[in-house]
């Protein structure tokens, strides 16, 4: 029987789906995969209903309805403070996801390479083995999650193509100061490498950290390939609906590899998400709050159980310390979690390059309620976990 590409022999499936459904499986509270329990605003399910009746059916333009990206790009034009064209800086993909990997897959030759900071979204590592370039990991050290410049300089000197940043960073929560991105900045002028960022938690910044958009540094928009997606802003993440913005020679590169990876995201949900599109600044404002307000309460419960963990400043994750239980799999810890304390987490070990098996990952997109339940079974780990070893 012929023999399956050698490729994906490189990289395991999805830890974080995998834990989703072990969540489901011991009805555990899901604190794994970052998705909301609570409705998006209302006035995108009306739109939604509203593009279910209209005659939205059929392919849209491949990189994106007309409608979709005029009022995507002025929404983007605002925030990033460039002028964004919706004709030439922009490809509409199918979620943040696609976006990576179309942004990797244009600009990388095989067998390039590409700086990845560790820990690190696990997508990250996977889209590098399928465009065929190779990682160079660089450590962002715990506990502020900050890059030696020296080791960040070494790597450049191994001239890659391109430097992958996650800003406000999924898992960690760290989001890059503006000096450190300055640093990045004059390393891929030196070195003339691409920066392709993955900004989907742009607006979930807690004060009194700031997100800086890369793009807007000075000189570094011809450069850098910006990608993100309306799924955690609005809280639609079953949408799958990304974008990348970039220079036009950039986006012409990127729109040719996702016409034939996907042709196109789905037309009705362009045309319900332009009401998103145009919601006003106090939007914005009233997710930041909503989203601060549950990191209080969550990282409060975390507290209450003695549990010790890395302040996020930005996004909706936290990494929590097992180091005190003593087990050397994080794996093995998280699948027994959720057996029997009821709370879904991912294993660390799945985000860092390093040997680092001490700590699991949990998020607080869920309503205060959840967020409640789940601190309550997290009071009683510690004594599960000791009745265990019993």
């Amino acid at each position: 029987m012929p023999q399956v590409s050698r490729r994906v022999s490189h990289f395991t499936e999805s830890v974080i789906r995998r834990m989703t459904r072990i969540a489901n499986s011991f009805n555990a509270i899901n604190l794994s995969q970052g998705f909301p329990d609570f409705d998006p605003p209302r006035e995108i399910i009306d739109a939604l209903h509203k593009a279910a009746d209209s005659d939205r059916h059929q392919y849209a333009i491949t990189w994106g309805a007309p409608q979709f990206r005029k009022a995507l790009a002025q929404k983007v034009s605002r925030f990033m403070g460039l002028p964004i064209e919706a004709d030439s800086n922009m490809v509409v993909t199918c979620g943040s996801t696609e976006a990576m990997i179309a942004s990797m897959l244009a600009v990388c030759n095989p067998g390039e390479k590409v700086i990845v900071f560790s820990p690190f979204y696990e997508n990250y590592g996977a889209d590098a083995i399928l465009s065929g370039a190779e990682p160079i990991y660089v450590p962002l050290h715990p506990p502020e999650f900050s890059f030696d410049p020296r080791e960040l300089r070494r790597a450049f000197e191994q001239k890659p193509k391109a430097l992958i940043l996650c800003n406000p960073s999924n898992p960690s929560g760290k989001v890059f100061s503006r000096s450190e991105l300055e640093v990045i900045a004059s390393l891929a002028k030196e070195f003339d490498t691409f920066v392709i960022t993955d900004e989907v938690y742009e607006h979930i910044v807690y004060e009194p950290a700031q997100h800086i958009y890369f793009a807007s540094l000075p000189g570094m928009f011809e450069r850098t390939i910006s990608c993100s997606s309306l799924s955690k802003t609005y809280s639609i993440t079953g949408w799958r609906l990304g974008y990348v913005i970039g220079s036009p020679a950039v986006i012409d590169a990127i729109r040719k590899v996702h016409d034939f990876l996907t042709v196109g995201a789905a037309a009705p949900l362009q045309e319900a998400a332009v009401s998103a599109l145009n919601f006003p600044d106090s939007y914005y404002k009233e997710l930041l709050s909503i989203y601060a307000r549950k990191r209080d309460v969550f990282l409060g419960a975390l507290e209450s159980a003695g549990l010790k963990f890395s302040k996020p400043q930005g996004a909706y994750y936290v990494l929590v310390d097992i180091s005190e239980f003593g087990c050397g799999d994080d794996n093995y810890f998280c699948e027994w979690m959720a057996q029997n304390a009821g709370v879904a987490a991912v294993p660390g070990s799945s985000f860092f390059r390093e040997p680092v098996k001490n700590y699991i990952r949990l998020h607080f997109a869920k309503k205060e309620e959840t967020l409640l339940r789940a601190g309550e079974r997290l009071q009683m780990l510690r004594g599960i976990w000791k009745s265990k070893g019993k």
